[in-house]
C-alpha cells in the first residue's frame, strides 16, 4: 500500500469511524466478560456541541476505549434530556415568530409543535460528538421522554405518593416570569445589581407621624400585611401597638414585634409582604397574617396593584417613585448594590411567589446517599467536592418537582369534580380509583393535572432507565450493567443531577448508581473567563475538528484538564495536538521507508535500544496505569505524549535508524514494528483516528481486524538501575552535542570521546549506544584528565573530546565555575533538609535514603569540578 506523504484527518476520521460502526465495535450485550459502564450525561435535545461537552465525552471516549481495550465488556450509553424549560422557550420562540401564541393553542396541539422541533434539531448533537470518535453504544440511544423512560417516571412518581414521599402545598417558591414557572433552589443564580433603596413613608394612625421604612422593591408595597420591629430597638419603640397606613394603597397594617429585624439596616422598621418573601412568609406564617399576590404569573400586577394593575414589575418601580415623591411619601433614595436571584435558564430575576406545587420529601431519602459518598463508596474526584456535597445533603430542602409548563411528563394527578385528587399511572387506573369515592365517575369527569415534572426528576433515574430497571427490576441488562462505573460530570450539576442520581439509586437498587465521579472543570479562555456564546469567546467545536482534526482537538483538550481545575483553552492547544499527529506519522512514513536486510545481523546499539526501550515502555505504562486508577487522566495523557515524542520519537528511532541509503537489519525492523504496535495500542484511547490508520498499515490485518478491539499494553517489569545507567548515557549524548554546537562541529563529523570514570555516570556497557549517536570513532577510558579537550560532567564521570585548538579555556572556566556555582547550591538546598531532624526523623526511609545519594552525588561532583578548574588555572 502507497502511504499518504501528509495525514488527511477528515478522510481518515470519516472511514474509520463508518468502519468502527459497521462492524458494530461500539455495540454491546450482556456476556462472562467484566462489564464496564458509562452513561452520557445527556445534554439538551435542542442543543448543540460547545467546548464543555468536548471535555467531557473526550474523557468519557478515553475511558471507555481503554477498558474495551483492557477486556471488559465497554458499554457506553448515549441520549438526550427534553430540557423541559429551555425546550419550551425555543418552541415559544419558533412559534411567535409565525405569529402563533401559546396561549391560542391547547396543550396538545402545542406538543405537536414541541414534537416536531424534537424531531429535527434532537439528534444534531449526537451526530456532532461522532466527528469527536466518541464510541457510544448508538443502538441504545435513550431520551428522557421516549416511552421506557416516560413510563419510568410516571411509576416513580406514582410510587413515592404511595409512599407519602410526595406531597402537594402550597409553598413560597422562586418564580420565573418569563418561562412562568416555578424553580428549584439550585435553577437560581445570584448576580450582583446596583439598584436603589427607597425609604417610604409609612404614617401612623391617628397621629401627625410617620414610620420610615427601606425597601428595595417600592412596587410591593400593594402585598404589606403589617410592619415589624425589634422588641429591643429604642428608635422604633414609639411604634409599639400602633397601626400604619400603606403609602398609596392606604390599607392600615399592624406593627409586630420579632428579633428577626436586623436592627442596624435601613431604619429598624421592615414592611411585611407574606407573598413575595421568603422572610415575610415565615413571619406572616408565625402571626397568622394574611398573604396578597399582587403579581400575575408573567411579572405584571394584577387588580392588588390598582391603577397599576397589568405593568410590569420594573416599570411599575420606575412610576411609584415618582407618585411616592409626589405625594411626598418618600423620604429619600440610596444607591443601594446587592445580590438578586435570577432565573438560570431565562435570565431574568425571579419573584418570590406562593404557589401550590408538588415535593418530593427528601430528609430521609438523602441519609443513605450521603453516607454513601462520606464512606468513599462512591468515590468523588478531586475528592474537595465531598464537602460540598455534605454541606447540602446535610441540608436538603423538599424538592420542589413541578413545573408550569406542558413540555414534560404531565404530572398524573386526576382531579374530581369536588377537588379532590387520585393518583395513577394511567387514566384508566385513576378512573378505577375514582369510582372507589365516587362510583357514578366517568373518565371524562376526571382532569389531569395540568403541571409537568421538572426534567430533573427523569434524569435522576438515569442510569437505572437506560437499562429500563424501573419498569423491569430483574431484567437481564440491569443486572448486568448496573452499578454503572464512572460518571463524568461538571460540579455545577452537583446538586441537580448527581445528588439525586444517588439518591434515586439507593430507593430504587438499594445500591450506588456508579462507583466514582469524576468533576471536570470549567472550560475558560486564556483570560480566565468562562466559554459562552454571550461572550462571543468559544469557538466552535466543528471548526476546530476542521482545521485540527479530532485527535488533535482531543490531545489539546487534554494536555491542561486537571481533574475539577479549570481548563485555559487556547488555540495552540489542538495546534500542538495536531503537531503531535504529524510527528506520529512522520516517524510511521521514516519506518516504513526504509529497506529491510535480513541477512545482516543486528547491531550492538540496536539490540541495547530495542531492551531499553521495552523496559522503559512497561514503566511507562505502569505509570499511565496508575493514573488512570487515580482518574489523573492528563498525566496519563501526557505520559503517552512523551513516550511517543521523546523515548519512541526521539530516542529509539535515532538508535535503530540505518546510516545513509543503507539497509535496516531484520531482527531489528521486526522487533520495531512490534514496539510500534505497542505503542499505537497505547495512544489510541487519547487518539482513535491516527492510531488506528497507521495499525492498519502496519502489518497485514484481515477484515474485521482493530486497534479498538485489541489488547492494552501491560507492564512486564523493568530494571530500574538499567534504566537510570540509559539515562546517564543520554546525558553523555546531550553532552557530546552542547560541545559540537559550541564548537560548530557538524554531526557528520566523527568525534573521539575519552572518559575518565568515576562510581556513576559512565556505564561500559551502553558504550555502543553513545558511539552510535555521539558519532564516535573512538571511545575511550583514561586515568587521567585530557589536555585540550572540551569536557562535560555526568555525575562523577569526565568525558573529555579532544580538540586541539578549537578548546576555548576561558570558556571552558566560566562553564565549569558556573556548573560548580550550581552544584554548591544545590547541595546546600539538599543538606537544609537533611540538617532537619523534623524531616530525618519523619519523611520514609526511602525517601531519606534519596537525598543522602543526592548529597553524595553532589560532593562527588563538587570535588571533581575543583580539581578540573585547578588545573585550567
Amino acid at each position: 500500500m502507497e502511504i499518504p506523504s501528509k495525514y488527511n484527518p477528515a478522510e481518515v476520521e470519516d472511514k474509520w469511524y463508518k468502519y468502527w460502526m459497521d462492524q458494530r465495535f461500539f455495540h454491546s450485550v450482556p456476556d462472562e466478560r467484566e462489564p464496564y459502564t458509562i452513561v452520557i450525561p445527556p445534554p439538551n435535545v435542542t442543543g448543540v456541541l460547545h467546548m464543555g461537552h468536548m471535555l467531557n465525552n473526550t474523557i468519557q471516549d478515553i475511558l471507555t476505549r481503554r477498558a474495551r481495550m483492557l477486556g471488559k465488556n465497554a458499554c457506553w450509553v448515549p441520549g438526550t434530556d427534553h430540557a423541559s424549560i429551555a425546550t419550551e422557550a425555543k418552541v415559544v420562540a419558533k412559534l411567535k415568530d409565525e405569529g402563533i401564541s401559546k396561549t391560542d393553542l391547547t396543550r396538545e396541539e402545542f406538543l405537536e409543535h414541541a414534537w416536531e422541533w424534537t424531531h429535527k434539531h434532537g439528534g444534531i448533537i449526537l451526530e456532532q460528538l461522532k466527528k469527536l470518535g466518541a464510541s457510544c453504544d448508538w443502538d441504545r440511544t435513550c431520551f428522557t421522554m421516549d416511552e421506557k423512560r416516560s413510563e419510568s417516571v410516571i411509576k416513580v412518581f406514582v410510587d413515592l405518593y404511595k409512599k407519602d414521599l410526595i406531597y402537594r402545598g402550597v409553598r413560597m417558591v422562586n418564580w420565573d416570569p418569563a418561562a412562568k414557572t416555578a424553580l428549584s433552589d439550585e435553577e437560581v443564580i445570584y448576580k450582583e445589581q446596583t439598584g436603589k433603596l427607597y425609604y417610604l413613608k409609612y404614617k401612623v394612625e391617628g397621629e401627625d407621624d410617620f414610620a420610615v421604612v427601606a425597601t428595595t422593591r417600592p412596587e410591593t408595597i400593594f402585598g404589606d400585611v403589617a410592619v415589624c420591629v425589634n422588641p429591643n430597638d429604642e428608635k422604633t419603640a414609639r411604634f409599639r401597638g400602633k397601626k400604619l397606613i400603606v403609602p398609596i394603597v392606604n390599607r392600615v397594617v399592624p406593627v409586630i414585634e420579632d428579633e428577626y429585624v436586623d436592627m442596624e439596616f435601613g431604619t429598624g422598621c421592615l414592611k411585611v409582604t407574606p407573598a413575595h418573601d421568603v422572610n415575610d412568609y415565615m413571619l406572616g406564617e408565625k402571626y397568622q397574617l394574611e398573604s396578597i399576590d399582587i403579581f400575575n404569573d408573567n411579572g405584571t400586577l394584577n387588580e392588588h396593584g390598582l391603577h397599576y394593575d397589568g405593568k410590569d414589575r420594573f416599570d411599575v418601580r420606575k412610576e411609584i417613585e415618582q407618585e411616592l415623591l409626589d405625594k411626598d411619601l418618600m423620604e429619600k433614595t440610596e444607591a443601594y448594590t446587592n445580590n438578586v436571584g435570577c432565573s438560570e435558564r431565562t435570565g431574568v430575576p425571579i419573584e418570590p411567589k406562593l404557589s401550590t406545587q408538588w415535593f418530593l420529601k427528601m430528609e430521609d431519602l438523602a441519609k443513605p446517599a450521603l453516607s454513601a459518598v462520606m464512606d468513599d463508596i462512591i468515590k468523588f474526584v478531586p475528592e474537595k467536592f465531598k464537602n460540598t456535597y455534605r454541606h447540602w445533603m446535610e441540608n436538603v430542602r423538599d424538592w420542589n418537582i413541578s413545573r408550569q409548563l406542558w413540555w414534560g411528563h404531565q404530572i398524573p394527578a386526576y382531579y374530581l369534580p369536588n377537588g379532590t385528587f387520585v393518583v395513577a399511572e394511567t387514566a384508566e387506573k385513576a378512573l378505577e380509583l375514582a369510582q372507589e369515592k365516587q362510583p357514578e365517575l366517568k373518565l371524562e369527569d376526571l382532569r389531569q393535572d395540568e403541571d409537568c415534572l421538572d426534567t430533573w426528576f427523569s434524569s435522576w433515574l438515569w442510569p437505572i432507565s437506560v437499562f429500563d430497571g424501573i419498569n423491569n427490576p430483574e431484567n437481564k441488562e440491569i443486572q448486568y450493567y448496573y452499578p454503572t462505573n464512572d460518571l463524568v460530570t461538571g460540579p455545577d450539576i452537583i446538586f441537580f443531577w448527581v445528588a439525586r442520581m444517588i439518591v434515586s439509586g439507593y430507593e430504587y437498587r438499594q445500591e450506588p448508581c456508579f462507583k466514582n465521579v469524576y468533576f471536570t472543570g470549567i472550560v475558560r479562555d486564556k483570560l480566565g473567563r468562562k466559554m459562552s456564546k454571550q461572550l462571543g469567546n468559544s469557538p466552535d467545536p466543528l471548526d476546530l475538528i476542521a482545521n485540527y482534526g479530532a485527535d488533535g482537538v482531543r490531545v489539546g483538550m487534554m494536555l491542561c484538564s486537571p481533574a475539577g481545575g479549570d481548563l485555559l483553552f487556547d488555540e495552540s492547544l489542538p495546534q500542538q495536538g495536531a503537531g503531535f499527529v504529524t510527528k506520529l506519522w512522520n516517524s510511521f512514513r521514516l519506518i516504513k521507508g526504509w529497506d529491510v536486510d535480513r541477512t545482516i545481523p543486528q547491531p550492538e546499539h540496536s539490540k541495547i535500544a530495542i531492551e531499553w526501550f521495552r523496559q522503559k515502555f512497561s514503566q511507562i505504562v505502569e505509570q499511565t496505569d496508575s493514573h488512570f486508577d487515580k482518574f489523573r487522566i492528563s498525566d496519563a495523557l501526557m505520559n503517552a505524549y512523551t513516550a511517543v515524542r521523546d523515548e519512541f520519537s526521539g530516542w529509539l528511532l535515532e538508535l535503530v535508524k540505518p546510516a545513509y541509503q543503507q539497509p535496516i537489519d531484520g531482527k531489528t525492523y521486526a522487533e520495531l514494528i512490534d514496539i510500534f504496535d505497542e505503542v499505537l495500542r497505547f495512544i489510541h484511547p487519547f487518539m482513535p483516528f491516527v492510531s488506528e490508520e497507521i495499525w492498519q498499515y502496519l502489518k497485514e490485518r484481515k477484515e474485521g481486524e482493530s486497534i479498538m478491539i485489541s489488547s492494552w499494553p501491560k507492564s512486564t517489569g523493568y530494571d530500574a538501575a538499567f534504566l537510570q545507567k540509559f539515562e546517564d548515557a543520554k546525558d553523555v549524548i546531550s553532552g557530546i552535542r552542547n560541545i559540537r554546537t559550541k564548537n560548530n562541529i557538524a554531526n557528520k563529523d566523527s568525534l573521539e570521546l575519552a572518559v575518565m570514570p568515576g562510581d556513576k555516570g559512565y556505564n561500559a556497557e551502553l558504550n555502543a549506544v553513545v558511539s552510535k549517536l555521539g558519532n564516535l570513532s573512538a571511545y575511550t577510558e583514561v586515568s587521567e584528565e585530557v589536555g585540550g579537550a572540551g569536557s562535560f560532567l555526568v555525575k562523577s564521570s569526565t568525558f573529555f573530546i579532544p580538540l586541539g585548538e578549537l578548546v576555548d579555556v576561558e570558556e571552558e572556566l566560566k562553564k565549569l565555575e558556573e556548573e560548580l556555582k550550581y552544584t554548591k547550591g544545590f547541595l546546600k538546598s539538599v543538606m537544609g533538609k537533611l540538617s532537619n531532624e523534623r524531616f530525618v526523623s519523619g519523611a520514609p526511609e526511602a525517601v531519606v535514603a534519596k537525598e543522602r545519594a543526592k548529597q553524595a552525588d553532589a560532593e562527588a561532583k563538587i570535588k571533581v569540578l575543583e580539581e578540573q578548574i585547578a588545573k585550567l588555572k
